[in-house]
């Protein structure tokens, strides 16, 4: 039995195909299309889906649709109803968009499949967007039986669900419903610092490290928070002051005039200077989030009786709360869905169809069934040489593998900066080793070099370290595997560097480059890093070169950072691929086993011309 799992029309469209309850193929549309979270019908991404699996549209027995639209329109219509006449002019721009386009939705669904064949024998089904998000985080974990905690922005109604997961079926047991939402809440706090909504959230939560932990401010902060925008009730359940938002009737987050008299500075406007005020605000939103998240894993533990935890929906991917899960010892394990924002839904979509709908059974797997997350394209020496050849790119072959890692590290070890493309493309967010960039974490020079010369975007970013598994413990205070790069964990004591004396009231800059571990590039400012753990099982090149710098250097770990500038989605094709590292001060590109040096391409023609297409997410 095939199934085809659609997420589309408002972020990170997605397609995913599986079959008899296996996973064959998952890709995001912005790869293909080069716009960041497109939200268009994820057209090129079906087609690939469909030639990896080798099958034509005639072939599936279902099309599952990750939301139920008319019961998110109700909750629109319901939400203008309530708030009346408050945000007549925005009811008025909304309701064309949503009459001609997602109220019909099943039509226009239809009318994009047809492209691709006739479906007039396919089930085109609606499993609602939180059990969309359960159903991607537990059928593919390894637990027979699990709690399942998902927590998002909205989906229709729910804005966070705990279910409990058991063989073939998933029940939800409790729902919280907007507008009372931990992912519109920290959406809030990301516009009113001055970062994109949607996008941004990495940054705030990034900027949090670099708030004080033992200011009166950043205290009271928490306090004004949780007194005047949030009630935070012993379940986890909150209550949103509508006081202080715009979102259920307006076309922004925060109602800024309130949020200003409120924390005693005005919003802060996209790309200017990052003050002290900013950094502390981050880290109280930050905390009080991370507070929500363990007291809802609380509730799910005694909701559910399980030892398990699986995790999904947007607010998933804040590595910071999910590592104080972990760390709370709550629950014995923990699985988190690599997509799991709103492109992790089509493969949610497509599981609960497959298991809930048609009733299949589902035996859980000790290894890994999502494949490592390596579910995209993957390109050939002659797709590499034909995309590279209209650029007159020079480069060399090395056919020995084990050759090309030891070359490679050695780079790496003379402080080169690696863009690594390789295999299949990475499912999800998080590049993971064959989409990446590559640098020394020893190197005290890499998080500057990185951010300014390579990926352009805000110092302050922290980058995210790559180890071997079997290596974890020798560098951070973790034995877990972490291989999606989910989870927060310190780095270990006795590779720290004390803090000077008066440490938090030094100047931001000098805050960023103080050195405070011997892997100095990978080392947030509270010594922690948002690791990811490389398996021999799933991913043997990228282990294998991790293998040959540990023995050129005895570290067995490197900074990954995704293959991409900023506002840009991560690289899909070769030709994608060189022109990131032609625009960029890349030093050595690897493609599969071609190696091309930056001193050795011909001048690259286009210049600056890439950032009008990218915009600072």
């Amino acid at each position: 039995m095939k199934i085809l799992g659609i997420s589309a029309f408002y972020h990170d469209s997605a397609v995913a195909l599986i079959e008899d309850g296996q996973i064959i193929a998952a890709a995001q549309e912005e790869r293909f299309t080069r716009k960041k979270h497109d939200k268009n019908f994820p057209k090129n991404a079906l087609s690939y889906c469909l030639k990896e699996a080798g099958v034509r549209l005639t072939d599936i027995d279902a099309v599952a649709f990750y939301e139920k639209p008319l019961l998110k329109f109700e909750r629109l219509l319901e939400t203008y109803y309530a708030f009346a006449p408050i945000g007549f002019s925005s009811f008025l721009k909304a309701m064309p968009l949503w009459i001609k386009e997602k109220l019909f939705l099943k039509d226009l669904i239809r009318k994009e499949l047809s492209e691709f064949g006739d479906i007039s024998n396919s089930k085109l089904l609606f499993p609602e967007h939180h059990l969309s998000h359960a159903a991607s985080a537990f059928f593919p974990s390894p637990f027979e039986k699990a709690a399942i905690l998902t927590v998002d922005g909205v989906g229709e109604w729910a804005t966070a669900t705990i279910s409990k997961g058991d063989g073939n079926k998933i029940e939800i047991l409790r729902e919280l419903r907007f507008p009372h939402s931990v992912g519109l809440l920290y959406s809030a706090f990301t516009y009113y610092l001055g970062f994109r909504v949607n996008s941004g959230e990495y940054k705030l939560m990034g900027l949090a490290p670099y708030g004080n932990p033992l200011s009166e401010r950043t205290e009271k902060f928490i306090e004004l928070i949780k007194r005047d925008i949030v009630s935070v009730k012993d379940d986890g359940s909150i209550y949103l002051n509508q006081k202080y938002f715009d979102y259920c009737t307006g076309l922004v987050m925060s109602k800024n005039e309130n949020w200003e008299k409120l924390f005693g500075f005005p919003p802060r406007k996209p790309e200017s200077e990052i003050l002290q005020e900013h950094c502390d605000l981050a880290l109280a939103i930050q905390k009080v989030t991370e507070e929500i998240v363990l007291k809802m894993a609380k509730t799910a533990k005694d909701l559910v009786g399980s030892e398990n935890l699986c995790l999904a929906g947007g607010t998933a991917l804040n590595c910071v709360a999910n590592g104080k899960i972990l760390n709370s010892n709550i629950f014995k394990d923990l699985w988190i869905q690599p997509a799991s924002g709103d492109a992790g839904g089509a493969l949610g979509a497509a599981m609960s169809v497959y298991h809930i709908y048609f009733k299949k059974e589902r035996k859980a797997v000790s290894g890994d069934s999502m494949r490592g997350s390596y579910l995209g394209p993957e390109f050939s020496d002659k797709d590499i040489e034909i995309s590279v050849k209209e650029f007159s790119a020079v480069w060399e072959v090395e056919k020995d593998f084990d050759k090309l890692c030891q070359r490679i590290a050695a780079l790496l070890n003379d402080g080169k900066v690696v863009g690594w493309f390789q295999g299949k493309m990475e499912w999800g967010p998080r590049a993971l080793g064959n989409r990446s960039i590559l640098g020394d974490a020893r190197n005290p020079e890499m998080q500057k070099k990185l951010n300014l010369k390579i990926k352009y975007r805000e110092s302050f970013r922290p980058f995210a370290p790559s180890v071997l598994y079997e290596d974890v413990g020798k560098y951070f205070e973790m034995s877990n595997p972490s291989p999606y790069m989910l989870l927060v964990a310190d780095v270990a004591k006795n590779r720290r560097k004390p803090l000077p004396a008066e440490y938090h009231k030094m100047p931001l800059r000098d805050k960023l480059y103080f050195l405070r571990s011997d892997i100095p590039a990978i080392t947030h400012l509270d010594y922690s890093a948002r690791l990811q753990t490389v398996h021999r099982e799933t991913n043997p090149l990228y282990h294998k070169l991790i293998s040959a710098f540990k023995n050129l250097t005895g570290y067995g770990v490197i900074v990954n950072t995704s293959f991409n500038v900023r506002g840009e989605p991560i690289v899909m094709t070769p030709k994608d691929a060189y022109k990131c590292f032609m625009r960029t001060e890349m030093d050595v590109l690897v493609m599969g086993n071609y190696i091309f040096e930056k001193s050795k391409q011909p001048k690259w023609p286009y210049g600056d011309e890439w950032k009008k297409d990218y915009v600072l997410d």
